[in-house]
């Protein structure tokens, strides 16, 4: 059955849409089993879309290092046309640029994406977004009026544009905070989640941070290894990190370090197999102490390694390290 157009964003994840008896018009017909379901495409989709000036060429530009075919500004309802395009010419991974400038046309997504779906392609989304203080300094830097600003002061449309993104936002398969990020940062971040041959894995970041910076906005998971002893009162181990050797045995020595690792990696293990279940590719798990400097670094290092013994891929970031 053809979904109806609703008059508001409201996009939902299917994991076994329903699928008519004809195929809708401008859908891409693919295989179908003895069942009758659709058959999905091993190609990948993602809608790269947040706040303007948080980063979304910058990402698109690292999926096209990565050899994605990359679309800058599609409307939305001409991605069931493309898809079938790069279908049709043996084009592999897609990556479609979407920002606010639409409007209107965002009202369309929700049935654009049900069409997708039914044609056997889950879109993805990757969202990427700052802090409304770092997105004013950055549209000020290239002396550029926000596209949602109007007659407005920037903050205004920053904030309308937030509100506007909110339910995109909540359905994104990867939330990136480009905040404190340049742009290598952002095109690594890019690379480590979409690149290599690890399709059917969770691809997991892993980020030290201190509490005192605050929460990581973009973290799945945050633990809290505040218990452990803070190298920070042994005055040889106060001026270095926790990516030293004598912090690093100073943490993971301490009687209880070994346990909670041994239980956050079979955590980490069941939680990977439940997110891929669910269709998610991506998590961030932020581990924090006070300054982000000893004992989180140290840990992050330590899971890291061992979850990419495991062969899960694993990234590790440090947020707060130099800040001190």
């Amino acid at each position: 059955m053809t979904p109806s157009r609703p008059g508001s964003p409201r996009i939902s994840r299917r994991s076994d849409p329903d699928v008519g008896d004809a195929p809708i018009m401008g859908a891409v017909t693919t295989s179908s089993d003895e069942s009758g379901s659709q058959a999905k495409d091993s190609r990948r989709l993602v809608i790269v879309t947040g706040m303007a000036g948080a980063g979304r060429r910058t990402a698109a530009h690292a999926l096209e290092d990565l050899g994605w075919y990359v679309v800058d500004n599609l409307p939305p309802v001409m991605l069931p046309q493309l898809y079938e395009h790069c279908c049709a010419k043996g084009i592999g991974n897609i990556g479609v640029i979407l920002d606010v400038r639409g409007r209107k046309l965002f009202e369309e997504l929700p049935w654009v994406f049900n069409e997708l779906e039914e044609a056997g392609q889950m879109p993805e989304v990757l969202f990427v977004e700052a802090s409304e203080e770092t997105i004013v300094k950055r549209q000020e830097s290239v002396r550029r009026p926000h596209p949602l600003q109007d007659d407005g002061r920037l903050l205004d449309g920053v904030r309308q544009e937030k509100q506007m993104l909110s339910t995109l936002r909540a359905a994104a398969d990867l939330v990136i905070d480009t905040t404190s990020m340049n742009v290598h940062q952002l095109k690594s971040r890019v690379s480590h989640a979409y690149g290599g041959d690890e399709g059917d894995q969770l691809r997991l970041t892993v980020m030290s941070f201190g509490f005192k910076n605050g929460l990581p906005i973009d973290a799945d998971m945050v633990v809290d290894v505040r218990f452990l002893p803070n190298p920070h009162w042994v005055p040889e181990l106060r001026a270095h990190t926790g990516l030293t050797r004598p912090v690093r045995e100073y943490v993971l020595t301490q009687p209880s370090a070994g346990p909670f690792l041994q239980q956050l990696q079979s955590l980490m293990v069941t939680v990977a197999e439940g997110y891929l279940q669910e269709g998610k590719r991506f998590a961030t798990l932020a581990i924090g102490c006070t300054g982000g400097k000893h004992r989180s670094t140290a840990m992050a290092e330590e899971i890291g390694r061992r979850l990419r013994e495991l062969g899960m891929p694993t990234r590790v970031l440090h947020r707060d390290v130099g800040l001190e």
